[in-house]
């Protein structure tokens, strides 16, 4: 049996927001492995367990440019150490310019775009002359580049802290504004069922499965309930399955517009500052109580 620690129920808890004590079941349960001692709560505790893990965990921002005809373009996302950092006038030109050397030069990385040139070097001399000027570490993390098969509408939110880039084809330009807010807002993760991994949906499955066999539901419907929940989460998480935000009767779908539209998304990429990077967040009370069990233990 894994020891589990209070550093690591610490964990658990920034992950899901569950009650210590449960947390420490799961893991308990899961015999320390954190992953499946997350599955074990969302079966208890439902969408509350993955809460947390929403929240972001880095600052910096997202920068987007686009030609003029809408054709070619590139997001990207810098991040910094603080968000008064990222609102210095020479970070955010770092940003706007690595976005529009990504949109003309098509760099096949990260590292490939720190060395194109910039000013009087390249895009990683500047981020290192910034990091030594202001004293603060930041970093190029990734960049998405579109050649559009209709046209691209950009949409930034929150301060830089939100960026979408969506290919429309067709429609007129309002359509393609709402999209792109309607994406900001609710942060689907594929454009349809396709891009969803099969990984994704065995985990709903088996979540939908234990939540119904605990609530007492036969052996023989578990499959369908789980079918059932696994095409729920999959309107939930897809463009073309979520309903539009400025929906009138609280019902139309992202699908049922375009087509209403005569449109179609041929792509779309949204960036969310800081989107899965964990930042250390200090505990002093944590710390306290700690250093009292140690300094406890020594007598």
């Amino acid at each position: 049996m894994a020891a589990i620690t209070a550093s690591m129920v610490a964990e658990l808890r920034g992950k899901t927001d569950a009650p210590m004590m449960e947390c420490k079941k799961a893991l308990t349960e899961a015999d320390g492995d954190m992953v499946k001692a997350e599955e074990i709560l969302r079966v208890k505790l439902g969408n509350k367990a993955s809460k947390a893990a929403t929240r972001i965990a880095a600052e910096g921002i997202v920068a987007i440019s686009i030609s003029a005809d809408g054709k070619q373009g590139a997001m990207i996302e810098v991040n910094s150490e603080t968000d008064f950092v990222a609102k210095n006038d020479e970070f955010i030109a770092l940003a706007n310019g690595s976005a529009a050397l990504v949109a003309e030069q098509n760099p096949v990385d990260v590292a490939a775009l720190s060395a194109l040139a910039m000013g009087e070097g390249t895009v990683e001399s500047t981020r290192s002359a910034l990091v030594g000027k202001i004293g603060e570490n930041m970093s190029i993390r990734r960049f998405a580049r579109f050649k559009a098969k209709g046209k691209l509408v950009p949409y930034i939110h929150g301060g830089s802290k939100v960026g979408v880039l969506v290919d429309v084809v067709g429609g007129d330009e309002q359509l393609g504004k709402d999209l792109a807010m309607h994406i900001a807002a609710s942060k689907p993760k594929s454009l349809d069922s396709s891009g969803v991994s099969a990984e994704l949906l065995d985990t709903e499955r088996r979540i939908a499965i234990e939540k119904a066999r605990e609530a007492g539901k036969p052996e023989e419907m578990l499959e369908k309930i789980a079918e059932g929940t696994v095409q729920k989460y999959l309107k939930d998480v897809t463009l073309l399955g979520q309903v539009f935000v400025k929906a009138a009767d609280g019902k139309q779908t992202i699908e049922q517009l375009l087509k209403a539209k005569n449109a179609s998304v041929a792509a779309f990429s949204l960036f969310v500052v800081g989107e899965g990077i964990e930042k250390k967040v200090d505990d002093f009370a944590a710390e306290v109580a700690a250093q009292a069990a140690a300094a406890a233990a020594k007598k």
